[in-house]
C-alpha cells in the first residue's frame, strides 16, 4: 500500500474549489502557480470540489506522483 512518507512536513489545503476533471498534471500546475510550493517537497496537497463532497490528495512518492480520490458520503 502506498502511504505518504513519515517525514511529511506540511499539508496544504487549496483554498478554491477545483474542477475534478483535472488530473496529476493540472493539479501540480495549480500548486506551482497558486501555492508556490515545489511539488516534489515531502508535503500533501489537498483539493476539494465545488460541493465539497470529494477530496483529492496529491503527493510525490519516491519516483512518481500519487493521487488519492475520496468521495465523502
Amino acid at each position: 500500500m502506498m502511504r505518504p512518507a513519515p517525514n511529511v512536513k506540511a499539508v496544504y489545503l487549496y483554498p478554491k474549489p477545483v474542477d475534478f476533471r483535472k488530473s496529476i498534471n493540472g493539479l501540480a500546475a495549480l500548486v506551482e502557480l497558486d501555492i508556490k510550493v515545489a511539488v516534489f517537497d515531502p508535503v500533501l496537497f489537498v483539493f476539494l470540489n465545488r460541493t465539497r463532497n470529494q477530496v483529492k490528495i496529491l503527493y510525490w512518492h519516491r519516483n512518481g506522483f500519487c493521487l488519492w480520490l475520496k468521495r465523502l458520503e
